[in-house]
């Protein structure tokens, strides 16, 4: 077996003493650039890599992220935070951070684990995802001084100039705005809109949007033409069915998620000979909405783990930024903002 290459001989090719190594990769500020440039050349011709657990003792963190596994949802929508965790893991790894899962029955059960983990130092940060109104975890993070970001806004609250915490975010009004506005383009006038019940911070921020291109073209809104479902296939299906069996027809429907366009799809069933389909946008542009050749939002969740990454250790690294205190204004907060809201991608198939 070859041997691995370690800091003493690193040492020896580049003529300095092991502290000067370690100086080199842990404290470069300290050594001039003539012996740097040395060492670097002696670590790369060596192809030395420094012990990670042996560095995050020395440096006293533990280099990991934590965020909650979620519960397997129904297969559809619920993959989007498959993926995000896909991507977030995959931009951690480059920037030689690890990503911790845990588990949770619940907000409150979630706040004991994350306690748990940071007084055993297990974990540096943590993502969380699936925010909702008036979050305990959010509160008890900000109240207990731990690093976090959130996947979702803190709905309800001054998110932009007095941001609470860091988070980033699709931007759902948006991208239903832009679904709908491209079925009145087609000359839709009748468009429904498919969403959550009202408690859902993320589904009000996406029915808004519907309803603002309706306003913005002088279309009136009506009661029968906002259709309100949990999101599971069969609960949509029996929603839009209800409304159909009630007198409610529709020329395009824009909704919520990819379960609830699904659901909407079986109940309006195919088109009559020699009919017009009813056109269904979906949200999230999952696998299904592709096999199915549904037009949907896209959410781009390599920039939404990207935006993770850089709102809580900057640009490059894998060192905690430095942030003013929640709450912030003036200068010193515009210049480190505490937010991104990425814009999401209509798909038309």
């Amino acid at each position: 077996m070859t041997r691995l290459p370690t800091v003493d001989d690193v040492g020896r090719a580049a003529g300095v003493s092991r502290q000067t190594v370690s100086n080199v990769l842990n404290a470069p500020d300290l050594v001039r650039p003539e012996t740097r440039s040395r060492v670097e050349a002696a670590i790369a011709e060596l192809g030395y890599r420094p012990h990670a657990s042996a560095r995050r003792l020395r440096m006293r963190a533990s280099s990991t992220i934590g965020i909650r596994l979620d519960p397997v949802a129904d297969g559809i929508s619920g993959a989007v935070l498959d993926r995000f965790l896909h991507a977030l893991t995959a931009q951690a790894d480059a920037r030689g951070l690890r990503v911790m899962l845990y588990t949770a029955s619940d907000p409150a059960d979630e706040v004991r684990q994350v306690r748990r983990l940071r007084d055993g130092a297990d974990v540096d940060a943590f993502v969380l995802t699936s925010t909702f109104y008036d979050d305990p975890r959010t509160r008890w993070l900000v109240d207990n001084g731990v690093p976090f970001v959130t996947f979702g806004r803190p709905w309800g609250e001054d998110d932009v100039d007095a941001a609470p915490h860091p988070w980033v975010d699709v931007d759902g009004y948006a991208g239903v705005r832009a679904a709908t506005e491209h079925l009145l383009a087609t000359g839709a006038r009748r468009i429904a809109h498919l969403g959550w019940p009202s408690h859902s911070g993320t589904g009000d921020d996406r029915r808004r949007g519907w309803r603002d291109a309706l306003a913005a073209a002088a279309v009136v809104e009506t009661p029968d033409l906002s259709i309100i479902a949990e999101d599971a296939v069969e609960a949509a299906r029996a929603a839009v069915d209800l409304t159909l069996r009630t007198g409610g027809g529709f020329d395009g429907i824009v909704c919520a998620s990819d379960s609830l366009a699904l659901g909407a799809l079986l109940a309006l069933g195919p088109p009559a000979p020699d009919a017009r389909p009813t056109p269904v946008i979906g949200f999230d542009d999952t696998p299904v909405a592709a096999a199915l050749g549904l037009s949907s939002v896209e959410q781009p969740l390599e920039l939404v783990a990207a935006g993770a990454l850089e709102l809580l250790f900057g640009p490059s690294g894998a060192t905690l930024v430095e942030r003013p205190a929640p709450g912030t204004v003036g200068p010193d907060a515009a210049s480190a903002p505490l937010h991104r809201l990425v814009t999401p991608r209509l798909v038309i198939r």
